[in-house]
Parts: C-alpha cells; sequence; structure tokens
C-alpha cells in the first residue's frame, strides 16, 4: 500500500514539473506573475535568431568590407592672408582612393588644388604626407602618393564605356569628414554637361542617385562587383544631397594614367574646337542633314583644327529665344562613328594621345568630305 502511495506521488511531481518546464501549465508558472502580450512594450522575431540577408544586401556588404579600406581622407592646407597680412592655414577635406599598393592615390584636381600641404589618413588612422604626381585639371582629376610602411590595399578600375542607366552604384567616401561612409543608388542617367566653379564644363558625366556631399570628392563611385566605375565629383546645388550627384568617369582617368606611365607626365590630346549638338528640330531649322552631329562654333587659332581647315561659326541665328552660332562646319562622323550625342567627340579624344590622327566625317555647304586631324598636346594646367 505504502509502495502504491509512492509511485503515485512520484508521477504527480513528474507531470508537475513537465507542464512547469514546457510553459504547458493552463494557468501560466504559479511562481511567476502571469504576463500577456498587452504587458510588453516591444515585440521580437518569433525564432531565437534573425532572418538572413538578403542577396543586395549580401553584395552592398561584401564590397564595403573590400573597397572601404583602400578609400582614404585627404586634408588640404591652403595659406590665405589676414587682416594684417600674416599667413593663415585654411584646411579643406576630400577623398581619394589607392589604385595601387605603392600608394598611389586618385582623387579629384580640385580636392588638391593649391594646396601647400597634403596630409592623407588611411583607415587604420595611420597618417602620411602626400605629394602631387600628375593632374588633369581639364577633366577634375589627379595622382598623388604617399610612401607607406607597407603594402596597401587597392581598388581595380571598371570600365566606364559600358554603363547602363539603372545599374548599381555604390558610393564610398567622407562627407562632412564622416570616414568611410557607403552609399548606394543608380545609375540615374550619362552624358550630362556639368559647369564648374572656374568656368570649365565636365563633359559626359555619370549622374546617379547615391548621396553625395561635400567631403565625398574624389571617392570611388563602384559598379555591383566593386569595380571603380566613376570619381564622385559634385553635387547639385550649393547644398547638401538632393538626389542628384555626379561622378567623373573612369575611363577619363586611365588616359591621364597611361600616359604617366609611359612619359613621367601627362599632356592631353587637343583639338582645339567648340562644338555644339544640333540634331532634329533644330539641325532641321538651320538647314542641316536632319540625323544632325557637332556644330563647330568656334575654332582655335594655331590649334591642329584650324591647320586643317575646319570651320568655325561666321553668324548667329536666332532660334525661338536662342541665339545659336551658324556657319561651321557640322561634325557627322568621328573615326566612322556617328555623333550620336554631345560628348561624342570629347570621348573620342580621351581614347587617343597627341600626335594622333582623328578622322572626321563633316557637313559644309550641302555636301559631307572627310578631313584627317592630327591632334596636338594640350595643357595640363
Amino acid at each position: 500500500m505504502r509502495a502504491r502511495t509512492y509511485l503515485l506521488a512520484a508521477a504527480l511531481i513528474a507531470v508537475f514539473v513537465y507542464f512547469i518546464s514546457a510553459g504547458h501549465w493552463p494557468l501560466g508558472n504559479p511562481f511567476h506573475p502571469l504576463k500577456t502580450s498587452a504587458d510588453r512594450i516591444w515585440s521580437g522575431p518569433d525564432s531565437g535568431h534573425s532572418a538572413g540577408l538578403g542577396s543586395d544586401e549580401s553584395n552592398n556588404i561584401s564590397i564595403y568590407r573590400s573597397a572601404h579600406v583602400a578609400v582614404v581622407n585627404i586634408t588640404s592646407t591652403v595659406y590665405a592672408r589676414g587682416w594684417f597680412l600674416e599667413l593663415i592655414p585654411e584646411k579643406g577635406t576630400g577623398s581619394g582612393f589607392l589604385v595601387d599598393d605603392t600608394g598611389r592615390i586618385l582623387t579629384n584636381n580640385h580636392v588638391i588644388s593649391g594646396s601647400r600641404e597634403l596630409e592623407v589618413t588611411l583607415p587604420d588612422q595611420s597618417k602620411y604626407r602626400a605629394t602631387v604626381l600628375v593632374r588633369d585639371p581639364a577633366h577634375d582629376v589627379a595622382l598623388i602618393k604617399i610612401a607607406p610602411r607597407k603594402k596597401l590595399s587597392f581598388l581595380r578600375l571598371g570600365d566606364s564605356d559600358s554603363l547602363e542607366v539603372g545599374q548599381k552604384a555604390l558610393a564610398i567616401g567622407n562627407p562632412f569628414g564622416l570616414e568611410g561612409t557607403l552609399t548606394t543608388g543608380v545609375i540615374s542617367s550619362l552624358g550630362r554637361s556639368l559647369k564648374t566653379e572656374n568656368g570649365r564644363t565636365l563633359e559626359g558625366m555619370i549622374q546617379t542617385d547615391a548621396a553625395i556631399n561635400p567631403g565625398n570628392s574624389g571617392g570611388p563611385l563602384l559598379d555591383s562587383r566593386g569595380n571603380v566605375i566613376g570619381i564622385n565629383t559634385a553635387i547639385y546645388g550649393a547644398g547638401g544631397n538632393i538626389g542628384i550627384g555626379f561622378a567623373l568617369p573612369i575611363n577619363r582617368a586611365k588616359v591621364m594614367l597611361n600616359e604617366y606611365a609611359v612619359k613621367g607626365r601627362f599632356a592631353p590630346p587637343r583639338l582645339g574646337v567648340s562644338v555644339m549638338y544640333a540634331a532634329g528640330d533644330l539641325a532641321e531649322a538651320l538647314r542641316l542633314p536632319v540625323d544632325g552631329g557637332l556644330l563647330i562654333t568656334e575654332v582655335e587659332r594655331g590649334s591642329t583644327a584650324e591647320e586643317a581647315g575646319l570651320r568655325g561659326a561666321s553668324q548667329i541665328a536666332v532660334i525661338g529665344n536662342y541665339e545659336i552660332p551658324i556657319g561651321g562646319d557640322l561634325i557627322m562622323n568621328i573615326d566612322g562613328r556617328a555623333v550620336e550625342s554631345s560628348d561624342s567627340l570629347s570621348r573620342a579624344i580621351e581614347r587617343k594621345r597627341p600626335g594622333d590622327i582623328l578622322e572626321l566625317t563633316i557637313y559644309r555647304d550641302g555636301r559631307t568630305r572627310n578631313i584627317r586631324v592630327k591632334l596636338g598636346e594640350g595643357s595640363a594646367g
């Protein structure tokens, strides 16, 4: 009898322990106050661990991890005169990125322009003095050099001629001095023209909605494989980012890098003309072939374009509310390719070196003719 009582008590205790430990007790845990969902002020995932990352998130993380270690902060010092003519140092900041493991860094020319001192800060916070190797102000690009104490991570350059509107773009830089910032977006447009503060016009720029702010200048714009497709250059307007940023196509920088590698200096190829794109209704209004092309508005004196006999505008026509220089040659084909956009000429020239031949098909006086022009040597200053 006593043994049966002990067995019954043991069974009851086992059932009690099971319900308490498994959370199945019908009236809740008697040793804790009863809690409902209304008692909580937060909620969490049902499982003990969060859901996995999406493929796009994983791609962003992978690119950032491998690329941000090659993106640097550049501090430039310019000396200005104060009220009593004393020299006052003024510091500016920008970004750049390593293109090899020896310490060569690409950036915008305006980041280092006029600077007496350049300091580069690596992601590990080590600092180095930098020197300018070569620069191309016409395209706002420069190559500088530090002397690191070890081999450094660097970025690989992609192909900006094969870009498509809508493809992914990632920008890394130091906006407002906030180091190693990643922003993402897409390529919003290609072939944009941008007027700089010094009056130069940058042709064929990449437009992106990846946030670009002051301090991003000189940093890399990357594709979904982590290759550099552009150099972040400017934002639209004087304030912060509003979803319109511009980057210099990386193939522009390659021209300078290749020339520097061969000659130890850089002098850009130069034709010596100013042009405007005219096609469709505008071309028809100007009595030009409807397919249009690049209308030469000015030919520089002493240029190879003048030597080849290219003609600029001779009069002004008023079309709508615009005054348009007319009478010059219309460039319809460049090296056998039809002109399709305003930057067709600049892109063709950028693939060449001083002394190379540019073959043009022009329209003049109601007929077409072919002209060969030997490119001159421009100034890198």
